[in-house]
């Protein structure tokens, strides 16, 4: 093999590889085209409580419901009969703290401390 086919390769290998980039990148940005079809899903909070697992709010269908997520399962583990309040923090303060979220489930479902 001389020195011109060795090119030849190289440019064309080099042409491949920026061909996947220039993909990747135009699929990345026509899928934040897209419409968002939640289906009525939002997500309002999450809180990872394990390796692979999370508990998260979400309301569906005007229910609030608290699910928990681990691989390969789903399970509702509470279902609001109203949309639980979030305190948003002090005010009157430059950065208010972000609601703590184990605190927030323990008052929504009645067990924080009075």
């Amino acid at each position: 093999m001389d020195g011109a086919s060795l090119l030849q390769s190289m440019l064309s290998l080099l042409v491949v590889v920026a061909a996947i980039f220039l993909l990747a990148w135009v699929l990345r940005r026509v899928q934040g085209l897209r419409p968002k079809s939640n289906a009525g899903v939002q997500v309002h909070a999450g809180l990872s409580v394990g390796g692979r697992e999370r508990v998260m709010w979400i309301e569906a269908g005007g229910k609030h419901l608290l699910i928990g997520v681990a691989p390969g399962r789903v399970n509702t583990l509470h279902v609001f009969d109203e949309a639980p309040q979030i305190e948003t923090g002090e005010a009157g303060g430059v950065h208010p703290q972000a609601p703590n979220f184990s605190e927030l489930l323990k008052k929504a479902l009645g067990k924080g401390d009075a």
